[in-house]
């Protein structure tokens, strides 16, 4: 995949928000266990940052997927993980069905604001008793005059405090299989049942709110739907496509500044005569997590190029975020490990790293989902001939 002109120009750009408006507060952010979502948005939107792949006629820049990546790469500069997250639901997590299949009316209402920075949006999936299992959510939607009314709850929802609006997956449909009873509907926050005062406490992603939902009796539009009643599964499992892969160019990222921080720290601090970095181990180690990190990037690379090419890239994001997740653990523990006293003090910012990451083998489809839809995808690699 080459980047061009633009991209650079593109990641310069998001950069420069960085160092002016975020990473100057990101420890006061960390601190308070939130960050002003809706001003950090404005200043994305306002410079059309919000929504690069989506069409121009609904406010976005019209550009291919490959800049999306570029800019998740970038937002790993970002001194948290909890930001750049908060920042991935609203471009990659709870708009790109409602892009593709919603409505004029609910673009209009709910993906335009939203792509603007003026509307903080949520993705409404995972339940306490549906985390990665998405065909068991309970909440449930019946139909009632010209609304939806919601009775259920939803759980470990990113942004949820703050957000104006939620992308939310419910049953719908009576009588039809798990996978084709499901829909999804743009739910307005601020309606009448809903019940967002549990504030979650996280290991890490400290910055980024995240809150459990409950609806009792919320009525909403059926204008509100997202696309054809009944495809909500189906919709749901093309959007975490682009979720996994915006989580795993993030986490590359990600994972250079670990070994960069490593690296500077291992070649300044000294131990029986010598600097840590002097270690053949030391620095043997290190670079083999370098060479893991390249081979992700070129797997992310790869996959992105299919996906702009519009190929079905399930198998191969899959084994992005799978990967991703592996990685981050494996680099962020070493990272620490080398970092010695120092990497078990909160003040040394390879801690907030390695807590903030460990949520990329959890989040948006654990490790074990990974495995499970590689395993059925396997098969349809092409065969090696053989020379």
């Amino acid at each position: 995949m080459k980047f061009t002109e633009e991209h650079a120009l593109l990641r310069k750009t998001i950069n420069q928000i960085i160092d002016k408006h975020i990473n100057p507060y990101v420890d006061e952010w960390e601190a308070a266990g939130a960050f002003p979502a809706h001003e950090v948005f404005k200043l994305f939107g306002d410079q059309g940052l919000l929504g690069l792949k989506y069409p121009e006629q609904h406010g976005g820049a019209g550009l291919d997927y490959s800049y999306t990546i570029a800019m998740a790469e970038e937002l790993a500069n970002i001194d948290c993980g909890g930001v750049p997250l908060a920042i991935g639901v609203q471009t990659d997590m709870c708009t790109p069905a409602l892009a593709r299949f919603g409505s004029d009316y609910v673009k209009t209402e709910y993906l335009e604001p939203s792509i603007a920075g003026d509307l903080v949006g949520c993705i409404g999936v995972s339940e306490v008793g549906a985390g990665s299992d998405v065909a068991n959510i309970k909440t449930y939607a019946r139909k009632d005059g010209d609304d939806f009314v919601i009775n259920g709850g939803k759980m470990w929802i990113t942004n949820g405090y703050q957000a104006d609006w939620m992308c939310c997956l419910v049953n719908s449909v009576e009588g039809k299989p798990s996978h084709k009873n499901k829909s999804l509907i743009a739910v307005p926050l601020d309606a009448k049942g809903i019940d967002r005062s549990t504030k979650l406490d996280k290991l890490g992603m400290r910055s980024s709110d995240t809150a459990q939902i409950f609806f009792e009796d919320v009525r909403v539009p059926q204008r509100n739907l997202i696309g054809q009643e009944g495809y909500g599964f189906i919709y749901q499992m093309l959007q975490f496509q682009e979720e996994r892969l915006w989580g795993a160019a993030n986490s590359v990222r990600a994972l250079e500044r670990m070994l960069e921080w490593t690296v500077e720290y291992t070649r300044q601090r000294t131990a029986f005569g010598k600097s840590i970095l002097d270690n053949q181990y030391v620095h043997f180690r290190l670079a083999e997590l370098a060479t893991e990190v390249e081979a992700l990037k070129a797997l992310v690379y790869h996959a992105t190029e299919l996906y702009v090419g519009g190929k079905d890239v399930t198998k191969l994001a899959s084994m992005c975020k799978l990967k991703s997740g592996r990685l981050c653990r494996e680099v962020g523990d070493w990272c620490v490990q080398f970092h010695g006293g120092m990497g078990y003090m909160n003040e040394s910012k390879i801690v907030r790293a390695y807590r903030d990451s460990r949520l990329l083998s959890i989040g948006g489809g654990a490790d074990e989902v990974m495995l499970s839809i590689i395993c059925k995808l396997v098969g349809t690699l092409p065969k090696v001939e053989k020379r």
